[in-house]
């Protein structure tokens, strides 16, 4: 659960809104505290798109699990 929490307040404080999924993925890949399977999984789970703001980050993902 803390990785989760970690990436949501990642999210939520440190990706400028509105943001495409290029720049959502670039800063994500800059989190240290994530491992390399998560970062890849992130990437290509996330769809193509412009996000308003972290929950239409969390929706999109949610849509694909």
């Amino acid at each position: 659960m803390s990785t989760l929490m970690e990436g949501l307040g990642h999210l939520k404080h440190h990706v400028s809104y509105p943001a495409n999924k290029a720049a959502v993925v670039s800063a994500c890949n800059s989190m240290s505290d994530w491992n390399t399977a998560d970062k890849e999984w992130f990437t290509k789970t996330l769809p193509e798109g412009d996000y308003k703001g972290p929950t239409d980050i969390m929706n999109a993902l949610l849509s694909k699990v």
